[in-house]
């Protein structure tokens, strides 16, 4: 079971990835988990990659999946506390113009 830690601030939900590693053993849980809170209503999201070390494109793939099943519902995404080698893996995988990234969670909540 993927290990996540949940919190709701302004209206916002806030979920905090606790494992070390986002990978294809845990990308289908983690999209599976969000898309109950999506169709439990929740159209505002931050997920906080601060406990992460390493994503692969599975992951991303899920990442973009739940963005998917968003944008339709007028929802938002923004993705926060990335280390250097996520944020360049966004880059170069140009899923940074895509997805809203920020430094902070006080930021990430300004996007809202």
């Amino acid at each position: 079971m993927m290990k996540t830690r949940k919190q709701k601030i302004d209206g916002v939900l806030a979920i905090v990835i606790e494992e070390r590693e986002a990978n294809l053993s845990r990308s289908e849980q983690f999209k599976e988990l969000v898309q109950q809170e999506i169709n439990a209503g929740e159209r505002k999201l931050i997920i906080s990659f601060i406990n992460v070390d390493y994503v692969d494109s599975s992951f991303l793939g899920a990442l973009v999946a739940i963005l998917k099943s968003l944008l339709p519902l007028d929802g938002k995404l923004v993705l926060i506390g990335m280390n250097d080698d996520i944020v360049n893996l966004f880059q170069l995988t140009r899923l940074d113009k895509i997805f809203s990234l920020k430094d902070s969670l006080e930021n990430a909540l300004k996007e809202f």
